[in-house]
């Protein structure tokens, strides 16, 4: 089971910063893909962020060239800097991650409890 724990959600205003944090823990074999979806209230849960274990990335159109994601494989964590942000970019945000528990077992995804991430304007 891999569990997924984000943190550095929060209030900024608009045109602001924030950097959220998911770092993965339990007992797995390789964790693949990791990302960040967001939910804003009566929509659908959508992409944000994606990055392979190699580090190939891909963003929603709506945030290319504002957020950032990273990840460090040896902490088993993925980053999404988020730069320039609007009052619409406020949502919950969850980590995603694609795992293996085993190196026979089918990968499957993951999700985190979301955080809460709020520009005022």
């Amino acid at each position: 089971q891999v569990q997924l724990v984000e943190s550095g959600g929060g209030l900024v205003q608009a045109g602001g910063s924030l950097r959220i944090s998911c770092a993965a823990s339990g007992r797995f074999f390789s964790i693949n893909g990791m990302g960040w979806y967001r939910q804003a209230p009566g929509k659908q849960r959508e992409l944000v962020a994606a990055i392979t274990s190699g580090g190939s990335t891909n963003y929603a159109d709506s945030v290319k060239g504002r957020f950032t994601i990273s990840r460090d494989n040896a902490k088993n964590t993925v980053y999404l800097q988020m730069n320039s942000l609007k009052p619409e970019d406020t949502a919950v945000y969850y980590c995603n991650a694609n795992s293996r528990t085993t190196p026979w077992a089918l990968p499957r995804d993951y999700w985190g409890q979301g955080t809460q991430v709020t520009v005022s304007s």
